[in-house]
């Protein structure tokens, strides 16, 4: 079982994936931290996708909730390349896509980082963010997006993994909504000055 965060005292099943929902500046993305971070602590590989942050920034934010060092913490940065700052090296905890765009890239980096954790290390936890669908749904469509997310979650599942999806829920109509939905086996509504409204399918 992983349980999500002290805070919220819910736990769930491995293989299970997880949509946060809500407007902006709801804590979306700080919520999903805390549930890896939260997941470092007990010894569980933490993988973070990020299409709107630099690595060095989630790092950052990272270590104000955790101490990762010498843990299994590793992040898909889909932002750096694509800005165009120059020459950026990958290693053991940063790997590089082109641009949110290449969700071929996102999907063999991730598999890169399961297999050195899962299958390399033997760590059989392990939590994966990918912060924020939003950015995915601007560059492609919604039928694209549902494809590669259902590869995605999937990968997920299939080595007990826990996946923490977020979303900008204003920013998208009710159908792109319902049809992302289908693919979660529970969504996490976050709305401004209320706590959590968690929904888990039993």
């Amino acid at each position: 079982m992983y349980e999500l965060t002290a805070d919220l005292d819910e736990e769930v099943l491995p293989g299970t994936n997880i949509l946060i929902s809500g407007p902006p500046l709801t804590g979306k993305r700080s919520l999903a931290l805390d549930i890896l971070a939260n997941g470092v602590e007990k010894g569980e590989g933490a993988i973070i996708v990020t299409t709107k942050d630099s690595a060095t920034r989630v790092l950052e934010d990272f270590a104000r909730r955790t101490k990762y060092e010498g843990r299994p913490v590793a992040v898909v940065d889909c932002v750096t390349r694509q800005q165009g700052v120059g020459e950026v090296r990958e290693d053991k905890r940063i790997k590089y896509t082109s641009s949110p765009v290449d969700m071929t890239g996102i999907g063999i980096k991730l598999s890169e980082f399961l297999q050195a954790f899962h299958q390399d290390q033997g760590i059989t936890h392990n939590r994966i963010m990918v912060h924020s669908l939003s950015t995915l749904l601007m560059y492609a469509d919604l039928q694209t997006v549902f494809r590669f997310l259902h590869v995605f979650t999937g990968r997920i599942q299939s080595v007990d993994g826990l996946g923490v999806f977020c979303i900008d829920s204003t920013s998208h109509d009710d159908q792109a909504m319902n049809t992302l939905t289908q693919l979660f086996d529970g969504v996490i509504r976050m709305k401004e000055d209320e706590p959590p409204e968690v929904r888990l399918q039993q």
